[in-house]
């Protein structure tokens, strides 16, 4: 039975949708990266469409993912349904799908810094090829209405002080040679590559640049902050902050999140970028850690400095500019960070996973 907030959250992404739930009435949706966090929210928000809202006529989800990072979790358990199918498969190679598809998301990749330093050619392939197959696949679908790329906030780089909060229209500066390179460039040329295929082929593209989505679900081991300060505050251990900690962040959670991500699917202009995130709460990562550890009732804040493991080059602003999206899709953020970084705790103490005591790496 998965937890309470998860359930509550999915309920409200749905909710949040609006009319654009409608439109998945009938369809097929392949989502890359099924099993990852993000995924399993995708999946999950399309299969309580069904329970609720398409009832008469529901969608088919199919979720293929390599769980080079993602894995199963209880809290998204939907075996044994008849409207999903779960698939091993590796988006670096051709997918033999013999179905119609309406929808396909590329949601597979590795988004932690501590994977893609790891992982770094299999980073660039996943980005990279398996977008090209992906529009490859939907080249061959007869009745394709959306093709959506999860790119990243990282693609901007470290924008200079008159490009904060940042637009789409923004370039970005990022190193190709970098010890982020592989991460930074691929999603970079990933969204190269689907614009290609919508002015070459038609094929209706949309690209979403996230800005840090946190929520349920998130891999205590990831070593992205948020699950990294949970798992501490658990154990009752220092937050450790890289740095001198005045590099900042905003944080979307997960219900708004995911509402916009389908939103693009669904209603973005094919060819286009959208940011994705919550501008309202930049934050600075000691004052972060200072928060965090109030919510969690214990865990002092410590400077450290960056792991040997940690990739340099850390943007120190990231705020994205949302006024395309509030114009083209009606998108907004609706959870501020004290309430979102609250509900996430609240699930995080109560996971087996977050409560076991293990080594980080």
């Amino acid at each position: 039975m998965s937890h309470r907030i998860v359930r509550e959250d999915i309920a409200t992404i749905a909710k949040n949708l609006g009319k654009d739930a409608k439109k998945f009435a009938g369809k097929t949706i392949l989502m890359s990266g099924g099993s990852g966090f993000l995924g399993k929210y995708i999946v999950g928000t399309l299969l309580h469409l069904n329970d609720t809202v398409l009832k008469k006529k529901p969608c088919r989800v199919i979720s293929i993912d390599n769980f080079i990072t993602g894995s199963p979790h209880p809290d998204f358990n939907y075996k044994g349904r008849s409207d999903l199918l779960e698939v091993w498969a590796d988006v670096t190679q051709p997918l033999p799908v013999r179905e119609d598809i309406h929808y396909i998301i590329h949601g597979a990749g590795l988004a932690s810094p501590v994977y893609y330093k790891k992982f770094p050619l299999e980073t660039i392939e996943s980005a990279v090829t398996g977008a090209k197959n992906l529009l490859e696949l939907a080249r061959k679908q007869k009745h394709i209405e959306g093709f959506l790329f999860f790119s990243s906030s990282e693609i901007y780089g470290d924008p200079d002080a008159g490009s904060v909060p940042t637009p789409e229209t923004y370039h970005g500066y990022v190193s190709s040679v970098g010890p982020r390179a592989c991460y930074d460039e691929s999603k970079r040329l990933g969204e190269t590559i689907s614009t290609i295929y919508w002015e070459k082929f038609g094929i209706p593209a949309k690209i979403v640049r996230p800005f840090n989505v946190f929520g349920p679900g998130m891999g205590w081991a990831d070593r992205r902050v948020l699950p990294m300060f949970a798992y501490k505050i658990i154990h009752k251990e220092p937050l450790p902050v890289h740095g001198d900690g005045v590099q900042t962040r905003t944080f979307c959670y997960i219900t708004d999140a995911t509402a916009g991500f389908l939103k693009v699917l669904v209603s973005g202009k094919p060819g286009e970028a959208y940011n994705i995130g919550n501008a309202d709460n930049e934050i600075g990562m000691k004052d972060l850690a200072g928060m965090f550890s109030r919510l969690g009732k214990g865990g002092r804040v410590k400077l450290i400095p960056y792991p040997a493991n940690y990739p340099a080059g850390e943007p120190q602003r990231r705020c994205p500019g949302l006024a395309k999206a509030k114009k083209d899709l009606g998108f907004r953020a609706r959870v501020n960070l004290k309430d979102g970084l609250s509900r996430f705790l609240l699930w995080a103490k109560n996971d087996s996973q977050y409560k076991t005591k293990a080594k980080m790496d």
